[in-house]
């Protein structure tokens, strides 16, 4: 059952360091940008991933083809992408080890996210991750 209750989605966040945003941005314009930026003001380290903007920086950090690149531990997985296409995505974030995924406001597949738990990873449908965070006045450390 994907995380749904105010306090399982707080823990989560509370024990969360490492965050990766799949389908991150170097536009300002765009909704992952601003997530980003807000996540990172809130201590949590961010890893941006994008197959087509590879190589650049966005909020000073590098940009990534695909999580199996990043080689370090990754808590949560911010997806950033169209329901249909979260699938590849939670395959990449079972195979990096990731402990959770997250999809984003307006997105949901019942299908990825059943896979997801198999593996043992937390899930949350449906919620913004700078919404939550901003309810919850969550901060690492």
């Amino acid at each position: 059952m994907p995380l749904t209750t105010d306090a399982e989605i707080d823990q989560l966040l509370r024990s969360a360091k490492t965050i990766a945003i799949v389908g991150a941005s170097d536009r300002p314009d765009r909704a992952s940008y601003g997530v980003m930026k807000f996540v990172q003001d809130r201590g949590y380290r961010t890893i941006p991933v994008n197959p087509r903007i590879t190589g650049e920086h966005v909020h000073g950090e590098y940009i990534w083809r695909e999580l199996g690149q990043i080689g370090e531990p990754i808590d949560i997985v911010d997806i950033f992408r169209k329901s249909e296409d979260v699938g590849p995505v939670i395959d990449e974030a079972i195979a990096a080890g990731a402990k959770a995924v997250w999809m984003q406001l307006g997105i949901s597949n019942a299908e990825a996210a059943a896979k997801a738990e198999a593996a043992g990873l937390k899930v949350v449908e449906d919620k913004c991750l700078k919404i939550e965070l901003a309810r919850g006045n969550t901060r690492v450390g």
